[in-house]
């Protein structure tokens, strides 16, 4: 089956991360990481079944997107807090 072959998953991470680019906010990244991972396990010789295929590029997306959180996200103290409402005056 199509799923079974190494390019596929690669050319589904190229994909996720050319719309990564077009939409930003680290979604789609994970889920390009996901898939080059699957990719790289097919080219290895690992061979696993479909729904495992999905686990594993759904666990590796998680992940992924967690580190990006902590390493690209909102700092704690970078926050700009309005206190000065333009309506009250």
């Amino acid at each position: 089956m199509l799923w079974n072959i190494w390019w596929f998953w690669a050319a589904v991470a190229l994909g996720l991360a050319i719309l990564e680019m077009l939409a930003p906010g680290y979604i789609f990244l994970g889920f390009a990481f996901g898939a080059a991972v699957v990719s790289a396990l097919l080219y290895g010789g690992v061979a696993v079944s479909l729904p495992w295929m999905l686990v594993i590029s759904a666990a590796v997306a998680l992940v992924s997107w967690l580190v990006m959180r902590q390493v690209f996200g909102i700092r704690k103290g970078q926050v700009k807090v309005i206190r000065h409402d333009i309506n009250e005056d």
